[in-house]
């Protein structure tokens, strides 16, 4: 029998919830009430209100219910609201049999005491990646699975790099990505475009270059962290990008990338659409580390979780709805439901590139990433995360230099992170 009691008070966790303003999810919600459900009826959350009743993804989640033997009450809130709304719920003993979740916000809840363990629940993960697995683990726990992970790579414009001699397969590192930037930029072409603005986004696109120098959240000022900061410094002071990098969104970079005036964006998966749509020829590549080789970027992507429910009885159908959604089919239908995610285990990796084999890029992409929440940073990464894109700011717009902006952004990390 599962039996836990919610550790910490709602006020505790709430500041968590801003990891979770990242692309591939839409606002909107539609109310549910988990306590009305009946017990042939299970209740599941999931931050996808733009996939509406009869829509494919609706269809998925009903049909695992069908499997299972029960009748599923879906209910769909934007990402943010989903994680204070799960919180409440937990608080108030009314928390849905099953949660799908953005990755950073389940050591939230978990924090809490209100979401059960994988192995309380019988479920088998030995199947997922371990780097994907990651971001749902804490204290030694695992408490969810992802349902498939999205991730970031350049994108490049094929034709622009043509025209500027530029292969985009000689990109492996630092040195080789700055050659190329000169070289677009001397065929008068701006060489890069990426999100640095001062939220949860600025981080993400910056945490490849973090981690690709080989630098760690637990030290923001440290020499490889200022030697990833002054790479993103150096490329406006040249004019490889531009000013605007300050407040782009990902969206935003998106835009500037389709306008055909840049030779790489720095974007994610959910864009595989829209750059095959692109009026010039695309492709992408890996994220280069400082010394060659991929990057780690951030995994982006929902874990589903089982919240602790009073009656235990019910943990047997909600692992076997959640085993429905994760089988490898399971997986790479969600890949194409969403046509962004990569399925998280090999097998279902494998299945999609036999359908799909110019994703190969993004399966490389997504192996080699990692999960903002991982080494057991739990909640205190969004406090890291917070001082991280303070720091970038900083220094791109020249109040401070990279090193400077990081000693800072160090210091107050830690005050906050000790404070807890």
């Amino acid at each position: 029998m599962i039996t836990k009691k919610l550790r910490a008070p709602l006020a505790l966790v709430t500041a968590a919830v801003a990891v979770s303003a990242l692309a591939g999810c839409a606002g909107g919600s539609s109310g549910g009430d988990a306590s009305a459900a009946g017990s042939s009826t299970y209740t599941w959350w999931d931050p996808y209100p733009q996939h509406t009743a009869g829509s494919d993804w609706d269809n998925r989640v009903q049909a695992c219910g069908t499997e299972a033997g029960v009748t599923i009450q879906r209910t769909a809130y934007d990402t943010t609201s989903l994680t204070n709304q799960a919180l409440l719920a937990a608080q108030e003993g009314t928390s849905p049999d099953v949660i799908l979740l953005d990755n950073p916000a389940v050591s939230t809840l978990a924090q809490t005491g209100m979401v059960t363990t994988v192995d309380e629940l019988g479920l088998d993960t030995s199947a997922i990646e371990p780097n994907l697995l990651a971001a749902g683990e804490l204290d030694g726990q695992t408490y969810g699975i992802p349902i498939g992970a999205n991730t970031l790579a350049l994108y490049y414009n094929a034709d622009i790099l043509s025209a500027a001699g530029v292969d985009p397969a000689t990109i492996t590192d630092w040195a080789s990505l700055d050659a190329a930037l000169a070289k677009v930029a001397a065929a008068g072409k701006t060489g890069i475009t990426f999100a640095g603005i001062n939220t949860e986004e600025g981080s993400f696109q910056f945490l490849p270059w973090f981690w690709g120098a080989g630098a760690k959240l637990t030290d923001l000022s440290s020499s490889q962290a200022v030697d990833a900061l002054s790479l993103w410094k150096s490329w406006l002071d040249k004019g490889y990008a531009p000013n605007s990098v300050i407040t782009n969104s990902q969206n935003t970079v998106w835009e500037q990338f389709l306008t055909g005036d840049f030779a790489f964006a720095e974007n994610g998966t959910w864009q595989v659409n829209s750059a095959a749509g692109a009026p010039f020829k695309t492709g992408v590549i890996t994220l280069p580390a400082k010394n060659g080789g991929a990057a780690a970027a951030p995994t982006g992507g929902e874990f589903i979780i089982a919240p602790v429910q009073q009656d235990t009885a019910r943990y047997d159908t909600t692992r076997k709805i959640i085993e429905c959604m994760t089988t490898p089919e399971g997986f790479v239908e969600t890949a194409n439901t969403f046509a962004y995610y990569i399925p998280p285990t090999k097998e279902g990796q494998d299945q999609l590139l036999t359908k799909d084999p110019e994703l190969s890029t993004w399966v490389d992409a997504v192996n080699a990433a990692k999960g903002r929440t991982s080494d057991n940073l739990g909640t205190d990464y969004p406090l890291i995360s917070e001082q991280l894109w303070t720091a970038v700011q900083s220094a791109l717009s020249g109040a401070a230099s990279p090193q400077d902006a990081l000693t800072a952004a160090q210091t107050a990390a830690a005050s906050a992170t000790s404070g807890k």
